[in-house]
């Protein structure tokens, strides 16, 4: 076990939480695990315990929501969203932080406030470059889910089509870490407990969320999934400066 008995035990209820979290408001639960998990476990572990645990949330919550899952999207959002990440990869010059963290949370702010986006951004086209823009940023920031999930909810207004579609999308996401950082040898002995104790506990907070979810409208999830993604981006905002 790679924590204390006590980070050990407050990280399966942080897992319960978020999970919870992203089930009702359709996003923000990865955002604010990665941040406490930066604060705990040693720099090599961070992101792949957070992708393990990620994808074994949204693995259980495109699961018990496939119905709502818009798959057209999904489709077209993977395998550019991976282009991304490879055209990131391949960029020499590494951007300054600040400017990195002061862009996407411009980004985010426009899609929550801003002017609803045109057919065009909206359709297979635009759906593709933001596909790219989002697995180039996923490459820079250790959670691009509140990106992914304002792009998602700019094209929906159905609660359970955005928390579906977006947890299926995260997955696909997710799953290459999972991959890479298996190929290159990262030691999982001392955290596979941990993981599969966290993955358990975000479960149950989605089996919660969803409920949840039932019980509010449209526009109520709008108004949270606003807030919540208004805050993620004030964050970054308060880090840039």
């Amino acid at each position: 076990m790679g924590v204390d008995n006590i980070w050990f035990a407050l990280l399966i209820a942080l897992s319960f939480l978020t999970s919870l979290l992203s089930a009702v408001a359709g996003a923000g639960g990865g955002a604010v695990l990665i941040a406490v998990l930066a604060s705990v476990l040693p720099s090599h572990a961070i992101i792949p315990v957070h992708g393990f645990v990620q994808m074994g949330s949204n693995v259980g919550r495109s699961v018990l929501t496939w119905r709502h899952i818009d798959w057209p999207t999904v489709f077209w959002f993977v395998p550019f969203g991976l282009a991304g990440t490879l055209v990131g990869s391949l960029v020499l010059l590494q951007l300054p932080q600040h400017w990195l963290q002061l862009s996407i949370a411009s980004f985010l702010l426009f899609l929550t406030w801003g002017p609803a986006l045109p057919k065009l951004v909206l359709g297979r086209i635009g759906l593709a470059l933001g596909a790219v823009l989002c697995g180039f940023i996923s490459l820079f920031v250790g959670a691009s889910g509140p990106v992914v999930a304002s792009f998602i909810k700019a094209r929906f207004d159905q609660r359970h089509t955005v928390v579906a579609t977006f947890a299926a999308v995260m997955t696909m996401q997710h799953a290459p870490k999972a991959i890479v950082f298996s190929a290159q040898g990262f030691v999982f002995e001392q955290w596979w407990l941990l993981i599969i104790c966290m993955i358990i506990a975000g479960l149950l907070g989605t089996l919660i969320g969803l409920r949840w979810l039932k019980t509010i409208s449209n526009q109520h999830f709008d108004r949270l999934f606003k807030w919540v993604i208004t805050l993620l981006a004030l964050r970054l905002l308060w880090t840039a400066f």
